[in-house]
């Protein structure tokens, strides 16, 4: 059932492979007046501004209707955005597109994790819910090939099939889960005690027991919790700033936002531009090996991830996704030159020296590797374990919020941040992982 919720965050990986191996050819470029700077960073970034929309809209969606049924509204937004973008006849309705496609990200992105660890057996939440990174690792890689195949279609349709294919695992998600129970925990916070009860036993037992010990005593567990909480205070936007909740509410938020200035998207969306600057000379296939490896790192988190621990996972990623990045901008500036031709996207390459170049195109792929086992699947467990049940849906939707607000502004930035300082990006990025090194080693438990 997780995995099956998890499309959702497939839908997140489309979403942000949309671009990637598009932006490099030239049917898109051609057609959209080869964008660069801050022209293409409002395209790319224009997904995650719905997305900041979505995810505050989705705690309200997500404890009014279930997140469930949330999820589908989710999906049919999704499905009118693909529709926009894949028609669109230039630059403004490409964006409109992606912002409508955006909102669906951010209302999934934030219930899926939620909708996960609550039907999910405390033992193994962890491996549950990082069925949602693997989700949005698989859901890259599938678009970066659907788009790596159409670039060799000699039309627009190398563009226009790839955005309108995305609408098919909504389509598969928005009916699927018309079999899906809601949420135990939301329906024992409406008083709904006898589906609760019978959800409980759909999940815990091969029969749909109610009377078996186990299922009975989740029931228990959860109705008491519900009634204390209650009576402790009443569920309410104040709480999240209350003295009691405030730590735990900002630990969640800086996790999130650390899992955008680790660097990852900026490798995601602009990974071409990344290749081409080294000098590797296939830049669309080097990224697509890049994206299968994403894949298969991320399955040994979901065996193993409530082994390690949370913690562990989070400083080992930050130090190495450090090295890594402190490594590509160290040999782009010793081996680099300025471009010859400045209308390109990128003004530093690197002429001639194959080794620098393969050098930077493994440590890529040992940056994904890293983020794939760490800061990727953690940033999305982490959050919901250490918030209570009342406040859970808001805290999620905040940290989740400041997210995509991270993610629209270096969606945005990048591109003429690229242009402007080049090699000294990677060293930026690199001083944000030893930042977030330091912030988890001495805040977070």
């Amino acid at each position: 059932m997780s995995a099956f919720v998890a499309l959702g965050g497939a839908l997140f990986g489309f979403d942000i492979s949309s671009m990637s191996a598009i932006i490099g050819t030239d049917q898109y470029k051609s057609y959209y007046g080869n964008p660069l700077g801050v022209r293409q960073g409002s395209i790319t970034s224009a997904m995650a501004a719905g997305s900041f929309v979505g995810v505050l809209s989705s705690s309200v969606l997500g404890d009014k209707l279930s997140r469930k049924i949330a999820s589908q509204v989710g999906t049919v937004i999704w499905c009118i955005g693909a529709a926009v973008q894949s028609a669109s006849n230039g630059v403004a309705m490409l964006i409109i597109g992606r912002v409508i496609s955006g909102v669906c990200i951010g209302i999934t992105s934030s219930l899926v994790p939620i909708y996960q660890s609550e039907i999910a057996p405390r033992k193994i939440r962890g491996r549950v819910v990082s069925i949602q990174q693997y989700a949005i690792s698989f859901g890259i890689m599938i678009q970066y090939f659907i788009q790596y195949g159409s670039s060799f279609i000699h039309s627009q349709a190398a563009f226009r099939l790839p955005w309108a294919i995305q609408a098919v695992p909504a389509i598969v998600l928005f009916v699927g889960l018309f079999w899906f129970p809601r949420s135990p925990r939301w329906l024992a916070s409406k008083d709904r005690w006898d589906e609760e009860l019978l959800v409980i036993a759909f999940l815990r037992t091969a029969n749909s027991d109610v009377n078996n010990p186990l299922v009975l005593a989740e029931y228990k567990e959860i109705e008491d919790q519900i009634r204390d909480k209650r009576e402790q205070t009443s569920s309410s936007f104040y709480e999240l700033y209350s003295r009691k909740m405030r730590k735990r509410v900002f630990l969640s938020v800086v996790i999130q936002v650390c899992s955008q200035l680790c660097g990852i998207n900026v490798m995601n969306y602009y990974i071409i531009y990344i290749f081409e600057s080294a000098g590797i000379s296939n830049s669309l296939l080097a990224s697509s090996i890049l994206y299968s490896i994403y894949v298969l790192v991320a399955i040994p988190i979901i065996l193993w991830t409530d082994k390690w621990g949370r913690r562990p996972s989070l400083l080992v990623g930050a130090i190495f996704m450090g090295f890594w990045l402190f490594l590509i901008g160290g040999l782009l500036m010793h081996y680099g030159v300025p471009n010859p031709f400045p209308n390109q996207v990128s003004t530093w390459i690197i002429i001639d020296h194959p080794a620098a170049s393969h050098t930077i195109l493994a440590c890529s792929y040992l940056f994904f590797a890293t983020f794939a086992f760490s800061w990727g699947p953690v940033s999305w467990i982490y959050p919901p374990e250490i918030i209570p049940l009342r406040i859970r849906a808001k805290s999620v939707s905040l940290s989740t919020a400041s997210n995509w607000a991270m993610n629209y502004a270096l969606g945005f930035a990048v591109p003429p941040l690229f242009r402007s300082i080049s090699w000294r990006m990677f060293f930026m990025f690199g001083s944000f992982n030893i930042a977030a090194f330091i912030y988890v080693w001495f805040v977070a438990p």
